[in-house]
């Protein structure tokens, strides 16, 4: 369960950190992104273990505020799926149409970018 969280966590960070402050940036990129723990965030920024979890807390509920509000990932998603599902489609049913299955790889790539 925590990697998952930790995926959508980082998912959620690549949509909305434009929207965060520094030291929101700062906290959830060392903690998620690089792995580290709360008391090696807490060390390099000369605060308590406990301000690093409040920051992180409340900056991950902030993240999670504008995914209920925006829902950019979940919009991805989705689109990544129906990219995903006309690649497959197009990969069955028309196998000999190169130039098609090349524009549907590009649609795929497109999301993922």
């Amino acid at each position: 369960m925590e990697v998952a969280k930790t995926t959508r966590l980082n998912a959620l960070f690549d949509f909305y950190q434009p929207l965060l402050t520094k030291k929101q940036n700062d906290y959830l990129e060392l903690y998620y992104a690089d792995d580290l723990s709360l008391g090696e965030v807490a060390d390099e920024f000369q605060v308590s273990r406990q301000a690093v979890y409040d920051n992180l807390k409340r900056s991950t509920q902030l993240l999670e505020n504008y995914e209920a509000k925006l829902h950019l990932y979940a919009d991805f998603q989705k689109r990544q799926a129906a990219a995903e599902n006309m690649q497959q489609y197009i990969a069955e049913h028309y196998p000999a149409d190169a130039e098609l299955q090349a524009r549907a790889n590009q649609l795929v790539t497109l999301e993922e970018e």
